[in-house]
This record gives structure tokens, sequence and C-alpha cells, in this order.
């Protein structure tokens, strides 16, 4: 008689608690706090469309929302790490304009008596110095932070005075432009979106990475013998992130150059313009495309890599964080570092969207990108946020503000509605998370 040995198999996840749309929930594992932000944003979306007279849903608009969005999403990520951890990063703004203004400074003082005027590497020299000012600052910040124990409140309240004095200190006031053309690209504009045929590129590829992922998230729960999800859930979820996602892509590719930059390109490369006009699509932009990728590498981050363990580690028990043998003090450096190069790249967005580094440049960005963070879920209480959802809440606060201007609502009115909208944002977390316990 012989005993039979059979390998342990992965749970086949079977939802049979509660209605039909609890099971749907259940099976496909979909974040209900997100599509419910989802379904704020289109809400938001439909009203400024019926209040504006049809001017808000146009692939014009849509697209210049994408652009307007991208620096504010871009700290957003770094603003999650700082509030998860407990603590508060208001000089951010700040950093923005003094970095920009230096990243300026560089590129039309310094660089050309060196290499001479739009040189190919200025941008990149340009950029790369840049980012490093916003690392030794934002790091600066942390280590006055967790070393002399002054609290994050009080050192980046100093620190928003501070570099706002200094961007102006940097050149006396005055505005410094205009940009090497190929940092201008990081701005989007004509120049700075990648075209019709390349964007259906970028979303085919998105696609399949989409589904790879999926694949890899599959195979890793039957590895583990975690609960699998059932596969008209994996098919649900993939057909949707690619609707989304080639949905974007069309928008994208659905608006056109200004006609009389499309006449000129024509008329420069001896092509014949139509009767109804030469229709080029502006496609993708550069600096959409790199609010993206710094989404994906910080969400890396923050689930893929021992320091984002760290960083929630400590929001979520700080005192535990530190008997575990997480030393804190540099963890929270690092967060503060990582967040100053992340307004260095929104600084060369900001900059190179205007062409010109002025001294207005991140005004009060420093309360969009709180904002952002905290609508998109991270709890001021420390120990829960997510990227995508920081991500999102950016794309919130800047409909909020083209919406508003659409309607022609004046500025002050505009501050009004986005204090309240903050303060809304942070009781539906409260009694999201008192009902959670």
């Amino acid at each position: 008689m012989t005993d039979e040995v059979t390998a342990p198999t992965a749970l086949q996840r079977n939802p049979s608690k509660g209605g039909l749309l609890d099971r749907f929930f259940q099976a496909t594992e979909l974040d209900t706090r997100m599509l419910g932000m989802i379904g704020a944003l289109l809400l938001i979306w439909i009203g400024f469309d019926v209040f504006s007279n049809g001017l808000f849903l146009t692939p014009r608009n849509l697209w210049n929302l994408s652009v307007q969005s991208a620096s504010i999403a871009v700290m957003a990520t770094g603003m999650v790490l700082i509030i998860v951890s407990r603590n508060i990063d208001l000089s951010v703004g700040s950093i923005l304009g003094f970095v920009g203004m230096m990243m300026a400074t560089v590129q039309t003082e310094l660089l050309p008596s060196l290499i001479g005027f739009d040189h190919p590497l200025t941008w990149a020299i340009a950029l790369l110095a840049g980012i490093g000012i916003g690392v030794m600052i934002g790091g600066f910040h942390g280590l006055i932070i967790s070393f002399m124990g002054v609290p994050a409140f009080i050192v980046t309240l100093g620190g928003l005075l501070v570099w706002r004095g200094a961007a102006w200190w940097v050149t006396s006031g005055r505005t410094v432009a205009p940009m090497d053309s190929t940092f201008r690209l990081m701005g989007g504009g004509v120049e700075g979106s990648i075209g019709a045929t390349a964007s259906w590129a970028v979303g085919i590829i998105a696609c399949l990475c989409l589904v790879l992922i999926l694949v890899h998230s599959r195979r890793q729960r039957k590895r583990f013998l975690f609960p699998l999800r059932p596969l008209w859930a994996e098919f649900l979820l993939a057909l949707l992130g690619c609707f989304l996602i080639l949905g974007a892509v069309y928008i994208a590719n659905s608006y056109p150059w200004p006609r009389a930059i499309a006449n000129r390109y024509a008329e420069a490369n001896g092509i014949p313009i139509p009767e109804g006009g030469l229709f080029i699509a502006h496609g993708l932009a550069i600096p959409v495309l790199i609010a993206i990728l710094v989404g994906v590498f910080m969400t890396f981050v923050a689930t893929r890599t021992r320091f984002g363990r760290y960083v929630f580690a400590i929001g979520g028990n700080p005192e535990a964080a530190e008997l575990a043998g997480i030393k804190t003090r540099w963890v929270k450096v690092k967060i503060f570092a990582l967040m100053g190069g992340l307004c260095a790249v929104a600084a060369a967005i900001s900059s190179a969207r205007l062409n010109a580094a002025t001294n207005a440049l991140g005004t009060l960005d420093e309360l969009y990108v709180i904002a952002a963070a905290v609508i998109g879920g991270s709890s001021l209480a420390g120990g829960a946020g997510t990227i995508a959802g920081a991500m999102l809440g950016a794309v919130v606060m800047q409909s909020l503000q083209s919406g508003m201007v659409l309607m022609g609502i004046d500025t002050p009115l505009q501050n009004i509605v986005v204090g309240i909208v903050l303060v809304f944002a942070v009781w539906l977390d409260t009694l999201y998370r008192s009902r959670a316990k």
C-alpha cells in the first residue's frame, strides 16, 4: 500500500457573501474608494460641461487638463510618503519656484558661456542640476526634522518662506527666459507631444504591460497559495484597463494642432493642404508621460521596496518600527530628499511649459499637492495612502480649477472652493476610517 502525496493548490476565490454587487467587488478586488473618486470626478466633469455650455468635455480642454495636472501629480506622489510617515511638507511650492529659477539660470546665464546656448546637453545638465539641488534641499529639511527634533510643520513652513525669498534673490526678481529648445519639450505644446502614431504605440505597449502584470500576479498568487480571482474577473480587469488606456490615447489624438501652425508645417514640408485644413494630432503630451513614469516608479518604491515598507511601518506605529530595528531618522531624511527631487521634476515641467522661470512659479502649489494626496486617500494620521489615488486627486483638483476658469469664476472664489473641498475630503477620510474600525 502506498501513500499518495498531492501538491497543495491555490484556492479559487469564491465570493458567496453579500449581494450581487458585493460579490462582484469581492471577485474583482476593485478598490471601492478609488471607484468612488472616479465617480466623483466624472460628476465634476459632467457638471462643468453643462455649466460651461459643452466646453469642458472637449479634446482640447481634456488635453490641457492633463498637461496642467502633470506637475501637481508628480509632487503628490512624494507627498503621499510624507503624509504616510506622519509628516507634512509645506515648502514644495517654494522649492519648485527656487529650483525652477536655478535651472533657468543654468540654461540662460551659466552654460551659454561654457558650451553655448541650445547645446544638445543643456537640457540634461540643467535637469540634473535641478534634481541635485532639490534633493539637497529636501535632505536638509529631513536632517533638521529627524536629528534636531523640530516638527516638520515648522521646518517646512520656514522653508516655504526661505526658498520663495531665495528664488527672488537669485535673479533680483527678474523673469528668466527663454528655456533651451529641448528642455521646453517637457512642458507640452505642439512640439512637446509625441503625435498620433507614437501615442497608439505607447497605448498598445501599456495594454500589453497591464496584461503581463495580471498574468504575473496570478502566477504569484498560485505559487504562494493565495486565493485566485475568477478568470472572468481577470479578463474584465484587462478589458477595462485597456479600454481606459486606449480611450485616453483616442482623446489625445482627437486634439489637432492649431490651423496656423499646421499650415506653416505643411508649407515648410511641401504637404498639400486639404480644403478643410490639415489635421495633425497632438497625441500624448511629454509632461503627461513623465508624470505617468514617475507614478509607476513611485508605486514600485512604495509597494515593492524595503524603503517603502519602512515608510508605512513608521506611519503605522513609529515606536514599533524603531524597536524593530528600522533607522527611522534616516528613512525620514530619505523621504524628504525624494520629495525635493520630485519638486525639481515638477519645476522642470512648469518652467518648460511657461518657457520662463518667474517669481510666481509654484505659488500655492503646496495647497494643491496636499489636497491631492488627501483626496486620494492619504490619511493625515499616517500609515495609509496610495500613489494612484494621489495622482487621481491631482486631476480632481485641476479639474475644479479648470472648470471654474471656464465658468468665469474669480480667483478668490476659486480658492474658497478649493479650501472647502480640502476640509470636506479630510472629513470624509475621518468618517471612512471610523467606520472601518
